[in-house]
């Protein structure tokens, strides 16, 4: 996904790898950590609930013509009405699984039904159609709600009031064999209960006059004033849940498919949203151009409306907690400068800046991302997921003391250093339930694993998407596994953000809910470091910011901005170096190169979906051509080390320098 030194070319190579995936059969095996028996964690979880789980096979949808625009109708019709189903029927307990993306599906279901999974008792019922699926579900829907393919934003505002009214999204569509006229002219129509259209056809948004149903102007945008009209009616009434936000790709898609690969249009990631009443959304960010998908819109109303949506539900949780927005911008369709043969997303910012405004933007509203980003962006089935039964608590390897880092060979005889360079792999970047979900079973079947020190990267607030992933990973960890929060902690969000001033806000401060959010996700998941600090565009930490991460990553913090290390209250801190691409011979150059200097001793490397073997390779290069002048050890020892280092230098000049402090 975009970062801060990913490249464009990166993110293309990644939506490659996601069409090239191994399709190799996964023959890991279960734990008894991961039988039904366990009870605690998920949402209202009835894992011994004699209920059977319906297995719904939709990948037929990725044999369509998708160049025909009937059928590329039908793709999204089928989809979104499919998904928005199982986030209704799955919002207290499991009861459908989608069986939507092959690969990841085909392997997590066998891991939860083989013998001692967690659904190994549990009778299987396969449903062969859309239409029986409806009608066996019939009680968990109360008719749809309709919505206008002219104002493609409309899709987004029909996925969040089937949420929040127990509807199902269908698209209007006079043409007879359209999904709209089967399913609403039947013997047993299902009756509509709310029309985002007007009944004489026309549009009900229309970017003129007042906004319906409200008092309030219109932006002179009918794609703005649909999310405004959301705001009012289900954000600002609370019949919306203002804790959960969904920034996927609306009706557009049918216009700029060609983008990306099918699958990347996420309707398949509302399900969550919808199961937990969450607003989708789909603006941009830039206010000094206008989007491609509204050209004649006034300048910058994309992100006024934005910021007016995160200030709603700023104000419904009075400021006390973390807005959670999964999804991404979606940098391929829209919002930046992306050129592919078949499409142009029509800006002049790239990727990356872009994703730096959109963060900046969130945080300044507590709002952090679970950033389910192009190309491996799709991902089917949390609603079914967020159910798994986690543990109260996942310890991982024991931390490193002096006795460990002694026995180690990193101090002597005295306990002091011995003088080598060290440094240490994040292995990024899951910040993101759907690239854990898409990556983690070649990563943990890779054969390379536990050869080395690797310090993997998952931000611990995933187990409300893919607990499964998280408790999965965990138990199958080898001694050279640490686990580490990535960016920023629990969640993607500029910490420099949350202190005044608040540029896009002008809030209070948002530390204390940060900090008090990221503890309860750390102490689950055993965590005490945090191996990435993003501040982007943001100011950089001040000493408030140290001290909050000092409560909950104790042993140490890797931040963007800096290029400083030492200790803030016995918290050790060290500056993010490159990121590591290409051959291993390329990056083991990469580490060699940046180690030079004498005035440092540790380094941190992040590497984007590399697997243990690529990262065995890099070690190998480096151990042939500079042996053991670098010792690669995990992050937990390293910035143990860095305070080991503190009190031998007593302060040395350059050494303990931080912000404000």
């Amino acid at each position: 996904m975009f970062h801060p030194v990913a490249t464009n070319a990166l993110c293309y190579r990644l939506t490659l790898r996601a069409w090239l995936l191994a399709a190799c059969a996964l023959n890991l095996t279960l734990s008894p950590g991961l039988r039904a028996e366990r009870t605690s964690g998920g949402q209202n979880s009835e894992a011994g609930s004699v209920e059977p789980i319906v297995l719904f096979d939709q990948t037929y949808l990725f044999k369509l013509d998708l160049s025909d625009e009937r059928q590329r109708r039908r793709f999204w019709d089928e989809s979104h009405l499919a998904a928005a189903l199982e986030g209704l029927v799955n919002r207290s307990q499991p009861r459908l699984f989608i069986r939507y993306l092959p690969e990841p599906d085909d392997f997590w279901w066998g891991q939860l039904t083989q013998p001692g999974g967690w659904l190994a008792q549990r009778e299987i019922v396969r449903v062969g159609s859309l239409e029986a699926l409806l009608k066996r579900f019939r009680s968990f829907y109360q008719g749809a709600v309709v919505w206008d393919e002219r104002v493609p934003a409309t899709a987004n505002l029909a996925s969040t009031i089937a949420g929040c009214d127990d509807l199902l999204p269908l698209r209007f569509d006079a043409q007879a064999d359209s999904l709209y006229q089967h399913l609403t002219t039947a013997p047993e129509a299902m009756a509509v209960k709310m029309r985002l259209l007007g009944e004489d056809g026309a549009p009900f948004f229309s970017g003129k006059g007042l906004i319906p149903g409200t008092r309030e102007p219109s932006t002179g945008s009918a794609k703005c004033d649909a999310y405004r009209w959301l705001i009012e009616h289900y954000v600002r009434t609370g019949k919306a849940n203002p804790r959960w936000l969904g920034y996927y790709l609306d009706a557009f898609w049918l216009k700029c498919w060609q983008a990306a690969a099918p699958e990347n249009h996420t309707l398949c990631n509302q399900d969550f949203v919808i199961a937990r009443r969450g607003v989708l959304f789909d603006l941009g960010p830039w206010s000094d151009e206008t989007p491609v998908d509204d050209p004649r819109q006034p300048l910058g109303t994309d992100p006024e409306t934005l910021q007016a949506l995160l200030r709603a539900d700023y104000d419904r949780i009075h400021g006390n907690g973390i807005i959670q927005v999964a999804g991404f911008v979606p940098w391929a369709y829209k919002y930046t400068s992306s050129r592919s043969p078949f499409w142009f997303a029509g800006g002049a910012h790239e990727g990356v800046p872009t994703e730096w405004h959109y963060a900046h933007i969130l945080s300044c509203f507590n709002a952090c991302m679970d950033a389910d980003a192009l190309g491996l962006g799709a991902m089917a089935n949390a609603s079914f997921y967020q159910h798994y039964p986690l543990a109260k608590r996942y310890p991982q390897n024991p931390k490193p003391t002096r006795a460990t880092l002694a026995a180690q060979g990193l101090l002597d005889a005295r306990g002091r250093i011995v003088p080598r360079t060290y440094a240490a792999f994040y292995v990024g970047d899951y910040d993101s339930a759907a690239w854990l979900y898409r990556e983690l079973p070649a990563m943990w079947r890779d054969p390379a694993r536990g050869q080395l020190p690797l310090s993997w990267a998952f931000n611990p607030n995933l187990c409300q998407r893919f607990p499964l992933g998280l408790a999965w990973a965990r138990e199958r960890r080898t001694t050279n596994d640490w686990f580490v929060a990535g960016d920023s902690g629990a969640g993607y969000l500029n910490p420099g953000d949350l202190t005044p001033p608040r540029r896009f806000s002008g809030l209070p401060s948002g530390l204390a809910a940060w900090q008090k959010h990221c503890l309860s996700f750390f102490q689950q998941w055993d965590l005490t470091l945090t191996g990435f600090v993003i501040d982007g565009d943001a100011p950089q930490l001040t000493a408030a910011g140290l001290a909050a991460y000092a409560q909950f990553s104790p042993d140490g913090i890797v931040a963007y901005q800096q290029n400083y290390a030492g200790t803030y209250q016995n918290m050790p801190y060290l500056p993010m170096r490159a990121d590591l691409d290409g051959t291993p011979a390329n990056a083991a150059r990469a580490i060699r190169e940046q180690t030079r200097d004498p005035a440092h001793h540790f380094y941190v490397f992040r590497s984007i979906l590399k697997t243990p073997g690529w990262h065995l390779a890099v070690a190998q290069e480096l151990q042939r051509s500079v042996g053991d002048e670098i010792k690669l050890v995990d992050l937990y020892s390293l910035l143990q080390l860095v305070r080991e280092y503190e009190t031998e230098t007593n302060a040395a000049a350059g050494w303990n320098q931080s912000p404000n402090h």
